[in-house]
């Protein structure tokens, strides 16, 4: 189905999931606006969103199957493989967090389910960011996504973490977004389009790759993502902020708000910038410094929150090495990454909220002491997670890192594979003391873990990431031969000569 984007009825079509879920969300915003007191209004709140999330994918899903595309290139939004795979994935991470967002706010006694009008907006902006052809329209999905997650971070009005962390947030965010704008006006200054491909085209054709405008802005461009996938040392806020927000929230935060930051990231360097500059050198120098510090300021965390914090922060690095090769098997290697990521952060993250009380941030790898006793499928369900986070054979974590490992080896990046694998070594050193508590230590007192329990869609939503996490460790194929047919598509289109404007 090749659909033209210069008629109503092709933008139309290509925006269909977007569409979809903002029509999902005016309908929730009026039942909130309506309907806004108890605990009852929560639920169907809750509700409207999973259904809203499903048939959004089911939109997805027909737009792939029918094999949407465009015919030449796309104006404003994408409509590629890469697009539709980054939406389920956006999606999936949402309805997780969804399933496990239901008894958590009632048991905080959040009782708002502005929440989840909060949640689908971020979800529309994360799914513009992830299939963005144009610059501008990238900005409007950030923005659209950062102001949504900002209210998030502090909902719980009560805790003045979640104030502080949502105040942070806020700041660091606005002024990550002002680098990010000054890049793209620079680009724009530089080659007279914000369009990813005629980027591309001008900076090969015009031979604009040493340009010193084009340059600055392609840094600013950089360092207004690194703050936003929360690379070192633009991390500042992220142990703060992730240990502050309601734990369903963080783990929102950790897995599709970060995802559609990659995404982004992904697509405008592959598409725009492939020849420009050295930003392959600057993203693996960005990679080691991530993976080096997040593995190492973990190692000294008793909070099991701010320990998952700083250990997304790692991720975020070996996430980097997929985005410094700069080829359609990083590409692939990045999307497994995602996936068997966003599993096993959301599961931990459920676990975790199962256990604390009051945003759990007064949690400590201690005191899971004897968990396997008294409650041994969440003893498991944390066990897997913390294995596959740490890619123990087995886990889709093993094979997410095993195939970026590949990527960059066939790229003749030798030293960010090996810290890559030394630093996943050193990871063992808080990843291990995790499940060694569990099973090892008698736990404290008798009643320690006696209100230690998954409600029942958190329990699903547990479930699921672990089941998928070792379905993917043992059977990846389905899941490799998808990554590998998104990453062709994800490429510059072929130079031709454009006249820029105003130069």
């Amino acid at each position: 189905m090749s659909l033209d984007l210069s008629i109503p009825r092709g933008l139309l079509l290509a925006l269909l999931p977007e569409l979809v879920l903002t029509g999902w969300a005016m309908i929730l915003l009026l039942f909130v606006a309506w309907r806004h007191r108890t605990t009852r209004d929560l639920r169907v709140a809750g509700g409207i969103t999973a259904v809203a999330l499903v048939t959004t994918a089911a939109t997805v899903w027909w737009l792939w199957w029918n094999q949407a595309g465009v015919a030449g290139i796309a104006q404003m939004v994408a409509v590629d493989d890469y697009r539709w795979v980054t939406d389920w994935l956006f999606l999936g991470a949402a309805g997780l967090t969804v399933l496990v967002s239901f008894e958590y706010l009632e048991r905080e006694r959040l009782l708002a389910p502005e929440y989840y009008v909060l949640l689908l907006f971020a979800v529309i902006g994360m799914m513009l960011m992830g299939g963005a052809e144009d610059l501008m329209v990238l900005f409007l999905g950030l923005e659209l996504m950062s102001i949504a997650v900002y209210v998030l971070a502090g909902f719980d009005r009560r805790n003045p973490r979640a104030a502080e962390a949502a105040l942070k947030y806020f700041l660091i965010g606005a002024f990550a977004s002002g680098f990010l704008l000054y890049g793209i006006a620079l680009i724009y200054g530089a080659t007279g389009t914000t369009n990813l491909s005629l980027v591309g085209v001008q900076v090969d054709s015009l031979r604009l790759g040493s340009d010193p405008m084009l340059l600055i802005g392609l840094g600013l461009l950089l360092v207004g993502f690194a703050f936003k996938v929360a690379a070192v040392p633009f991390h500042m806020w992220a142990p703060d902020v992730y240990d502050g927000a309601p734990t369903p929230v963080t783990a929102f935060m950790a897995t599709g708000v970060k995802a559609a930051a990659f995404a982004a990231l992904f697509r405008v360097l592959t598409e725009a910038f492939p020849q420009a500059g050295a930003w392959r050198e600057i993203v693996a120098g960005l990679a080691i410094l991530t993976m080096v510090a997040g593995n190492l300021v973990a190692l000294a965390q008793r909070s099991l929150k701010r320990m998952l914090a700083y250990s997304s922060i790692a991720h975020a690095g070996y996430l980097l090495v997929a985005v410094a090769t700069g080829t359609s098997a990083g590409t692939a290697a990045f999307l497994v990454y995602l996936v068997a990521y966003t599993l096993m952060t959301l599961g931990a993250f459920a676990l975790l909220a199962a256990k604390g009380r009051g945003g759990e941030s007064d949690v400590l790898i201690d005191d899971l002491a004897g968990l396997a006793s008294r409650r041994p499928w969440l003893a498991f369900a944390l066990a897997v997670c913390m294995l596959s986070l740490l890619g123990f054979p087995g886990t889709a974590g093993f094979i997410a890192k095993w195939y970026i490992l590949l990527a960059a080896a066939g790229v003749g990046e030798w030293l960010l594979a090996a810290i890559l694998v030394l630093t996943s070594v050193v990871s063992a050193g808080y990843y291990l003391p995790v499940i060694m508590v569990m099973y090892m230590k008698p736990e404290p007192f008798e009643q320690a873990h006696t209100g230690v329990k998954l409600g029942r869609l958190a329990g699903v939503a547990v479930a699921a990431a672990v089941a998928g996490i070792l379905y993917f460790g043992v059977r990846p194929n389905g899941l490799l031969d998808l990554a590998k047919e998104t990453g062709v598509g994800v490429k510059p289109v072929p130079t031709f000569t454009v006249e820029p404007s105003g130069r």
